[in-house]
């Protein structure tokens, strides 16, 4: 079967890609076991030059990748660019922490008996993976399993696969074998295989639907599942916020990079009642100068939506808020040309009885919501079935931590928002998943703890 793949800024075809059979799973699947034996036997410094130079050969080849992203997605061509440079720090953090978190622990070394803890690979990974930010959550998983010894089958989304067959390319060339990395193309179906199949270990991102899918799929063969899932991340401005203007720049940007496609996006927005107006103001004066057109235009700052389907939902979405009082202040439409664009969108007067407050939006559009206190704002901030980020713009870092201590989310921001360091863990409860990507616990993931007792007779 042929995939095709297609420009969403143009709806043109931009290639055919042959999509992997059942077959070729079993075939790729059988050929990862036999290479992870002897790339796990390899020095941990052997894996980590191969992904070192992997990061080489993208930094060297990244104007042309970026395209590739920018035609495939409809990623503004700036932003693709920031994605693979910002990308290199997962390589970067490997090299740091890698030796110090899978080497050898010896706990007790004297005595009659001696105890330590080896961490071994947990063998063939199945890494389904994301469109929106491809490199980020990819390196998040794939670059981390195969320093740990793993062997990969990476299954790119439909609407990035170009990238993810670059990701193969390029990982081979670094002196990574063919039978420890392997790119399985397909749509839907073929990541149903993959969980048919016998994996050591299954880690996905996506929506919160695909990823129950997942789990209750493969929950049988008690191996472990991580899922990066969505959210419907909240943001707080307090009244004590010195610069509204600058804030609503910051809140702007975290709300539309990526045309607001980004699970950790702002996609809900509370404002103390005394500086509404003044925030309101400022926010929509900043997001009427994003420049929307060409993703391959260096001064894009919103593009087309990767999926075209999105358009009605979000429709729907504008529809349901306004029958129910707010007040639309900007977009709230798709462009009247070829091409998946939406309008950047900005509801005002919003409350949780409309949908914009409430499901996941994934797209170019925020709602705003009026508050009269603290106490309210962490009310409705806890009002979802999610639990990813939140944030706090604050100039007190003692207010802003007392909200951010009562958030049942994976990370919170104080006067940031949207934004990942492999330093620390990347992870979700709730809907918005399981399990911990990134910082030393990301390193941990794709290893299991062996315990030695030793004793000398």
């Amino acid at each position: 079967m042929e995939l095709k793949i297609k420009n969403p800024a143009t709806g043109k075809t931009i290639t055919e890609l042959q999509a992997d059979t059942k077959l070729d799973v079993q075939v790729k699947l059988n050929t990862l076991r036999k290479g992870q034996k002897e790339w796990a036997r390899k020095p941990l410094k052997a894996r980590l030059d191969c992904i070192v130079k992997f990061g080489e050969l993208i930094k060297e080849n990244s104007e042309a990748l970026a395209a590739i992203l920018t035609e495939e997605t409809g990623k503004p061509i700036q932003q693709s660019r920031n994605e693979i440079n910002g990308a290199q720090n997962r390589i970067d953090h490997l090299s740091q922490y890698a030796a110090r978190w899978l080497s050898d622990e010896v706990l007790v070394d004297s005595g009659a008996t001696h105890e330590k803890i080896s961490y071994e690979p947990l063998g063939v990974i199945a890494n389904i993976s994301a469109w929106n930010f491809p490199y980020n959550v990819g390196y998040n998983v794939f670059l981390y399993a195969l320093v740990a010894g793993n062997s990969v089958m990476y299954k790119p989304s439909e609407y990035a696969a170009l990238t993810g067959k670059q990701f193969e390319k390029y990982l081979h060339l670094a002196g990574v074998p063919e039978n420890v990395f392997q790119c399985v193309i397909g749509d839907g179906s073929l990541g149903q295989t993959l969980l048919e199949n016998n994996f050591d270990g299954y880690f996905f991102t996506g929506s919160y639907a695909t990823g129950k899918h997942i789990a209750q799929s493969v929950a049988h063969k008690l191996v472990p599942v991580q899922l990066e899932l969505g959210g419907k991340d909240p943001l707080f401005v307090t009244d004590d916020v010195l610069d509204i203007k600058q804030a609503a720049i910051n809140v702007a940007e975290g709300a539309f990079y990526n045309n607001g496609q980004s699970c950790c996006a702002v996609e809900r927005i509370y404002v103390s009642e005394s500086i509404y107006d003044a925030f309101v103001d400022a926010f929509v004066e900043e997001v009427v100068s994003y420049k929307i057109g060409n993703p391959m235009h260096d001064a894009t700052f919103i593009g087309p939506l990767t999926r075209g389907q999105q358009i009605e939902f979000l429709d729907k979405q504008v529809a349901d808020a306004v029958s129910k009082g707010a007040v639309l202040k900007l977009g709230g439409q798709s462009l009247e040309e070829e091409g998946n664009y939406y309008k950047p969108t900005v509801l005002v007067d919003c409350n949780h009885d409309m949908n914009v407050m409430v499901d996941e939006s994934f797209g170019p559009i925020i709602g705003i919501q009026k508050v009269g206190s603290d106490q309210e704002a962490i009310a409705l901030m806890k009002d979802t079935a999610y639990g990813l980020t939140a944030a706090v713009f604050s100039t007190s870092e003692q207010r802003a931590m007392d909200i951010l201590r009562d958030m049942d989310t994976g990370t919170v921001y104080w006067n940031c928002c949207d934004r990942v360091s492999p330093n620390v863990p990347w992870s979700g409860r709730k809907s918005s998943g399981l399990g911990s990507t990134l910082s030393s616990q990301g390193i941990r993931a794709f290893v299991q703890p062996k315990a030695y007792h030793l004793r000398v007779l």
